[in-house]
């Protein structure tokens, strides 16, 4: 079937970038393959994430289908556009249906995009993986794809107000040489590699970022291994968990 809405959403979001000016740094998408499938896994910092990932696919002339939370779905304005962009709704209360719609895209050749965190990692660095990324590529005998995105969270993230109209915004976007699903033993042993490279690329991304906060004010968006005021990994599940109880009280 014709892509009929996916192709007009990147020319809009291309738009969006050259009217901010948008400092994109775009590295390895030599390595999403230009047929086949293919599992892309980002860290994940912002609400926009999205976005940047499936860009660092576009050299290869690739269309990126996300798996996203059913609500986004349900959404009066991203729904029909979720819907026409054929990405994959994940209903976390019966996700067996979701592993299988994704793995079948993987099978008919689709790239299929992953957050492996799951959710927004608050303090800006590599959480705990979900091994879903591993088992749909070694049941869909297809790479798994690490990538690294950094600075989105300075447009809009958790716990903080939207500024979609910043401009000159560096973005960082390094796409990892792909993963062989035979060479591991397992779901796990590859997820375990899978964060490790996924990290080592995150710590690089923002190690060669060329911008730091501009004052303490600024902060808020440098992990704090680095100095910056973001919450440590420690606080940041606290943090996740005051939020999971808030929302079920």
């Amino acid at each position: 079937m014709p892509e009929l809405v996916y192709p007009p959403v990147i020319a809009a979001a291309r738009t969006m970038f050259r009217v901010l000016d948008l400092r994109l740094t775009v590295e390895g998408s030599h390595h999403v393959p230009r047929t086949g499938g293919a599992v892309m896994a980002s860290n994940h910092v912002s609400y926009l994430d999205f976005i940047f990932c499936g860009y660092g696919a576009l050299e290869s002339r690739r269309l990126v289908r996300f798996m996203a939370k059913d609500s986004v779905f349900r959404h009066k304005v991203s729904g029909p556009l979720m819907r026409g962009m054929k990405h994959i709704s994940v209903n976390r209360a019966a996700g067996a249906g979701s592993y299988a719609t994704a793995v079948g895209a993987l099978r008919r050749g689709e790239v299929v995009g992953v957050f492996p965190e799951a959710t927004i990692s608050r303090s800006f660095t590599v959480k705990g993986l979900k091994n879903g990324a591993a088992r749909m590529a070694q049941e869909a005998a297809v790479p798994l794809l690490p990538v690294a995105l950094w600075g989105t969270q300075r447009l809009w993230t958790k716990g903080r107000p939207r500024t979609l109209t910043r401009r000159h915004t560096p973005i960082t976007v390094l796409v990892g040489e792909p993963m062989d699903p035979a060479a591991y033993p397992d779901a796990n042993t590859m997820t375990a590699e899978l964060r490790n490279r996924l990290a080592a690329l995150v710590d690089r991304a923002q190690r060669e970022y060329p911008e730091q906060p501009a004052d303490a004010d600024d902060a808020w968006w440098q992990p704090a291994h680095l100095g910056g005021a973001a919450p440590t990994p420690e606080e940041a599940a606290e943090l996740d968990r005051s939020g999971r109880r808030a929302a079920t009280s």
